[in-house]
């Protein structure tokens, strides 16, 4: 068994390492999910919009940092300016971080005080694999013409602390500011960091 897979199977934090997983400025994945209302909800429902993709797993350190407060205010600041905002749960049950339905997910959004445009639940993990999702969180960004301009960490500080969160740049906020203005984004890529995601198979 690989490193990384004894790592899964023990519920290990893990800080991805690998090389870009999909091609910058290629065109997004199509997919299609269940959100927490249980409506069927596809990338194509927001063509012409930017779209953010966050993973999430709400028992990972990695994503409890992050909702302390600051995941919360990028989602509220990004959907306010219209972008669309989807969290995807893709842990398999059983594993850390399922959802066994919308509720469930209702209510540690609720708790949370998440600002999402909503939550996926992909529990099979078919949008993950689709977009070689590796930790939580990892995030995309996706141009209003439908292509990856950003995918990898939320930002430049790859630790589980509250205290960096002040001292860290935030990437995905950075993307969203040069695509708002029209500008190739300046860091298109960086290390996903975070937990595995829990795929079923792990």
């Amino acid at each position: 068994m690989s490193v990384t897979r004894r790592l899964v199977a023990a519920g290990l934090p893990l800080i991805a390492v690998a090389a870009p997983t999909l091609v910058h400025a290629a065109p997004a994945p199509a997919f299609t999910a269940k959100d927490i209302d249980g409506k069927v909800r596809s990338l194509s429902d927001f063509r012409g919009k930017t779209v953010v993709l966050e993973w999430v797993n709400e028992g990972c350190p990695y994503v409890k940092k992050h909702y302390s407060g600051n995941m919360q205010g990028l989602q509220q600041a990004a959907t306010a300016d219209g972008v669309v905002w989807l969290t995807i749960a893709s842990s398999a049950p059983g594993k850390q971080g399922y959802f066994p339905d919308g509720a469930a997910a209702k209510s540690w959004m609720s708790a949370k005080g998440a600002k999402p445009t909503t939550l996926l639940l992909d529990p099979e993990g078919v949008v993950a694999t689709a977009y070689k999702a590796k930790t939580t969180p990892h995030m995309f960004v996706i141009d209003r013409g439908g292509a990856i301009v950003y995918e990898g960490a939320i930002d430049d500080i790859p630790s589980n602390k509250v205290a960096d969160l002040s001292k860290a740049k935030n990437l995905v906020a950075a993307a969203l500011a040069d695509v708002k203005a029209g500008r190739k984004v300046a860091v298109a890529y960086s290390q996903p960091y975070g937990c595995a995601v829990k795929y079923k198979d792990a």
